[in-house]
């Protein structure tokens, strides 16, 4: 059978293996916030054109660190470092091809090494082995880099305190100028326990709680307003049903403190919703 991801390799692989790797000339890499999508995103043939689209517009990374809303762990370490260190799937209830996917990416002990490099002197940082990428790294990326030819290791979210999570952000900055790609992986909405049944049908307006909250949080990040982001369990409309956990919402603090200047406006690069949740990805420079 013809998958839709099927379709969107056959195209999607010539222009990745073309692609221009990235050089100094071209400046620091941006962060990026993206929303990660469950398996079905290799299904959407619009969500994997967008994705794709967009890394199409900047150099190939040298090599990416991802921090995903699926591995909430402290004190901080990160993923395997090994080439090909299987997958976790994450999931339940999806079809079965979902769970025989692959995502071999090349060796980044080279990378773990300078992520632990950029910590505190007397901070260490645990590798897992035998932990692989979770769904909200290889998802996105088997899209944005089909080819699984760049280095990947996945960070663990440490604390879901905002104000820590921009000093992380800020440690990771000094990759970006080695053409590492810092990406925060969560979801602009996730208040999966409140979808209805209409949420499902193509076309039917989003839930209030969703698009106020997507809506309010464009706006402070147009601004670049770091504090009230921050204090969205008292400033954001439609909580606690946006996010009923804050796993989804917090690694933009990542992204955004990875930024030149966190309090920059950020470029928005994907807007709409999936199921009636918020797909709003963005980057910074």
């Amino acid at each position: 059978m013809n998958f839709p991801y099927d379709r969107f390799l056959a195209q999607a692989a010539p222009l990745s293996q073309e692609q221009r790797v990235w050089t100094p000339e071209d400046g620091p890499m941006p962060a990026l916030y993206l929303g990660h999508g469950a398996p079905p995103l290799l299904d959407d043939d619009l969500w994997m054109s967008q994705l794709f689209g967009w890394m199409q517009e900047m150099p190939k990374p040298k090599a990416v660190l991802i921090v995903s809303a699926h591995w909430e762990h402290a004190p901080l370490s990160i993923s395997g470092t090994a080439a090909g260190t299987p997958l976790v799937y994450d999931f339940g209830g999806f079809e079965r091809r979902f769970y025989e996917m692959t995502y071999p990416t090349p060796d980044a002990s080279e990378l773990g090494r300078k992520v632990a490099a950029l910590l505190p002197d007397g901070e260490d940082l645990h590798e897992h082995r035998s932990r692989g990428l979770d769904h909200g790294a290889w998802v996105p990326l088997k899209v944005m880099l089909p080819l699984a030819d760049v280095p990947v290791v996945q960070l663990s979210l440490p604390t879901q305190d905002p104000a820590k999570l921009l000093d992380l952000g800020r440690r990771l900055a000094p990759l970006r100028e080695e053409g590492v790609l810092v990406v925060g992986s969560g979801f602009m909405t996730h208040g999966l326990p409140f979808l209805r049944r209409s949420d499902f049908t193509p076309g039917n307006p989003p839930p209030g709680w969703s698009k106020d909250f997507d809506e309010w949080a464009a706006d402070a990040l147009g601004r670049g307003d770091v504090d009230t982001l921050a204090a969205y369990a008292s400033k954001a409309p439609g909580m606690p049903y946006a996010h009923p956990t804050v796993d989804h919402y917090i690694p933009l603090f990542v992204t955004m403190g990875a930024a030149a200047q966190p309090d920059t406006p950020v470029e928005t690069t994907i807007e709409g919703y999936f199921l009636g949740l918020s797909k709003r990805s963005f980057q910074v420079r």
